[in-house]
């Protein structure tokens, strides 16, 4: 018997940056145990050029990655999340739609890397950073095996893997 497949979405307000950067690291690392997904409140309508650099730099594929409204996942139709996880803190203050499943939700803000001013190479940092924090998240996520825990307990060791640096 194969293992269940868990949805996620990952939301930030723009989808541009770090919810991207974090599907596209899900979908990779969670070898198919996990699909994940990526909307904004208020989407950009554009992945950040320096996200896609940086997925591709670390070898994690991207070609599907697009700017979208967290609106397509609460319509009708839309796949049943298991987890709904914000990346930004202004997603995460913002009233949220209702989502199809009864998702565990949690927070892991993180800096926004593409409101970093200043040199090229102080912009790619960032993305490098927030890569780096990412990676970090997703992996202990996928250590998890959500079938086996309690829903609350699953709940607080998501929250938990949030305040990871």
């Amino acid at each position: 018997m194969s293992e269940r497949t868990y949805n996620v979405l990952f939301l930030c307000t723009g989808n541009s940056a770090r919810s991207i950067m974090a599907e596209a690291l899900l979908n990779h690392l969670g070898k198919g145990r996990f699909r994940a997904y990526s909307a904004g409140s208020h989407p950009t309508g554009r992945v950040n050029p320096l996200a896609l650099e940086r997925l591709a730099k670390e070898g994690v594929p991207a070609d599907d990655a697009h700017s979208k409204s967290w609106d397509e996942f609460a319509a009708p139709g839309a796949p049943p999340l298991d987890f709904v996880i914000t990346v930004c803190d202004n997603a995460a203050g913002e009233v949220c739609p209702v989502w199809p499943g009864q998702p565990i939700t949690a927070h892991w803000g993180l800096p926004d890397p593409a409101a970093v001013e200043g040199s090229e190479s102080e912009r790619r940092f960032a993305f490098a950073q927030t890569f780096a924090l990412l990676e970090r998240r997703i992996t202990l996520f996928t250590a998890l095996n959500p079938h086996s825990l309690e829903r609350l307990a699953l709940e607080r060791k998501l929250r938990d893997i949030g305040r990871t640096a």
